[in-house]
């Protein structure tokens, strides 16, 4: 099997592919849910109770379980206006600030996701409709948050390895 992360460990891939398979099974339940909706309210006139609630929560567990994926394929959108005008040594120099200001805007949503489920699951905390509890929705962001840090801090150091291109 290739690795995930060129330049991560096998650990990274792993959590890695267990998260994606996550996002993978959150969009899957999104779907059914969303169209089993639909056809309850419009073919038999009893919508289902809770569906925005579970979409919400669901899409939030989406997306961050796919973050890191995403952030090990180097996948994220990239404005390049100004990379001419920059050079090389721009470029190195914006690569290292922007690492460095998402890492600590991911480790600090990380930080505070992990002490907010510890939070959630201590006073037991759930929606207010389906019941549903929170805390595994809060150790989803913060895992998904902190494994790219991870990675990025990974990203970060071939990027100073390397040196301008």
């Amino acid at each position: 099997m290739q690795s995930i992360f060129s330049g991560g460990s096998r650990w990274i891939d792993r959590t890695v592919t267990v998260l994606v398979g996550l996002a993978g099974l959150c969009l899957v339940a999104i779907v059914v849910i969303v169209s089993l909706g639909v056809v309850m309210r419009y073919a038999f006139g009893a919508p289902l109770l809770g569906v925005n609630e579970f979409v919400q929560l669901t899409a939030v567990a989406l997306v961050m379980a796919a973050l890191p994926y995403c952030t090990a394929q180097g996948g994220h959108v990239a404005v390049d206006v100004f990379e001419r005008m920059l050079g090389k040594w721009g470029r190195y120099l914006g690569d290292i600030i922007s690492y460095l200001l998402s890492g600590f805007v991911l480790g600090a949503l990380a930080q505070r996701a992990a002490l907010k489920a510890l939070d959630a699951w201590e006073w037991g905390d759930a929606t207010n409709m389906l019941r549903m509890p929170i805390w595994p929705f809060y150790g989803i962001l913060a895992a998904g948050a902190g494994l790219c840090v991870v990675i990025m801090a990974l990203q970060f150091f071939q990027i100073i390895s390397r040196g301008p291109r």
